[in-house]
Formats: structure tokens, sequence, C-alpha cells
């Protein structure tokens, strides 16, 4: 199973990516969890121990893996290059381990027009359709917003776009904004998971407002998740409510899965 999950700045995507690995892991699956955020925060989401983050550095930046595979240095953009270079090796090598997980920092090309044609672009739109592509194991990546690095063939692969949303007007804007930008490369499968919800009223909110999409369930608002964070410790492991709000989803993924399988 191939999960993207995106949503507006704030709202809680990094926990749900965090949450959603952790329960497919806990439940015996393989998991590779991809950080592909502008704000990498996934791998304190996930308990990683601070001595082992410094030892992550985001794909994007790694200069000369990227001149290595595609010919061409990060930023020449008026270059030639590879369009096709080689990423299978790219999530075993650089990633690290944990409890059944795979983290990879994928990164984002951070400069301005990081839509463009340029090497480390290429890269990373490569690696996004390998591992949606190709990989064996569930892929749970935490995106932002936007699909930089999702074309339309790869798109095809993604079993589930998930966003997340918070009670409040701009967030369910972000969430229809992304269903069309989700729609403008062919993808149906587009869910919601309400998150910081503090009552039957707010889930209403959400419920009444986003009538074109299938919520998966509800990520309520719980201090214990601030306090994980102060801690640097896993959301998954420190707030069993959130774990069993996840693992609910996580179910009915599979089921809509399996679903899709007898259709076809």
């Amino acid at each position: 199973m191939k999960i993207a999950i995106t949503g507006k700045g704030g709202v809680g995507k990094t926990t749900m990516a965090s949450l959603l690995s952790k329960a497919f892991a806990a439940s015996g699956y393989s998991v590779l969890a991809i950080d592909a955020n502008p704000d990498p925060n996934l791998a304190m989401a996930l308990g990683v121990d601070p001595s082992v983050l410094k030892k992550l550095v985001p794909v994007s930046q790694m200069e000369e893996l990227i001149e290595e595979r595609t010919g061409a240095k990060p930023g020449a953009s008026g270059a030639y290059f590879k369009l096709n270079p080689r990423v299978d090796d790219i999530p075993d090598r650089f990633s690290i381990a944990l409890d059944g997980i795979r983290l990879l920092y994928m990164g984002t090309v951070e400069r301005g027009g990081g839509g463009c044609i340029c090497p480390e672009s290429t890269m990373l739109k490569m690696l996004t359709t390998h591992l949606v592509l190709r990989r064996s194991e569930v892929v749970v990546m935490d995106m932002d917003a936007g699909f930089e690095h999702v074309g339309r063939g790869t798109a095809s692969g993604v079993d589930a776009f998930i966003v997340v949303v918070e009670p409040g007007q701009r967030s369910l804007q972000t969430a229809r904004a992304i269903q069309k930008l989700a729609g403008d490369i062919g993808v149906s499968r587009v869910f919601v998971v309400g998150s910081k919800t503090k009552s039957d009223d707010e889930r209403a909110f959400i419920r009444d407002n986003l009538p074109g999409f299938q919520i998966l369930g509800f990520l309520d608002y719980n201090p214990k998740i601030g306090e994980a964070d102060l801690k640097g410790v896993s959301v998954y492991e420190y707030v069993p409510e959130a774990a069993a709000e996840a693992n609910s989803i996580k179910e009915q993924l599979i089921a809509l899965q399996k679903k899709g399988e007898r259709a076809g």
C-alpha cells in the first residue's frame, strides 16, 4: 500500500504519518516512511534518537550523489543531465531503521522555482516514482500541500491521498485545492482525516463542509501529543488514544484496498 499524506501547514500531517507508519509496522508490515515535507519532523514524531538524527541527510542535499547519478551538479538548470537517473538503491542505502520502519529523508528543492527541470528535482521525481511503483513495502509519504514530485504516471500507483484537516475554513479550502490538484493528475482516491477536533460539533463541521470527501476518521485533540513532542518520544507509544485512532484508519485503508482489488 502506498499512502501520501498532505494538507495545510500545522494541521498534524507529520503526526498522522508517524502514527500510520507505526500502526502498519505494529501489524507486521514492512514500512518505508518518507519525509518529503519542507519542514522535516517525521523522524522526531517516530521517536528517533537525536544522535541518529544528525546522520540523516536529505537526498535533495546529497550533491555528490546527484551529480554522480544525473551527470550534472545541483542547481545546473541549464545543463544537460540524465532524466532517468538510477535511484533503486537509495532507500536502502540512505534510510535509517527502527522497529519495522525504514525512514528516508527525501527533502525538497528549497530554492525559488523548485518545480524547475533541474538535476535535484529530476532525482526526487524519479525517486518518488520508484517508491510508489517499485517498492514492495507499505510506503507512507509525509508531503506538503502540493504534489511537486508526483507525476501522472506515479499517481496511478498511490492507493490513498490523505488530506489532514483541522476545524477551520482555511484548512478545508486547502483540502478542496488539493482535491483539484489530485484530479489534475488523474487521482480520484482522496480521503480526509480530521485533526485536533475537540467535540462532536467540530467533527460535524468538517463532515458538513467537505461533502465530496470520504472521511476516514478523526485524530482528536489530545494534550499528550504535545507532551510527546516535548519529550521527543513516539506519539504512537506515548498516546494510546491516538494509536487506537490510527489503527482504525489503517484498517479502513486495508479494507478499501481489498475492495479495490476485488473490483479490479
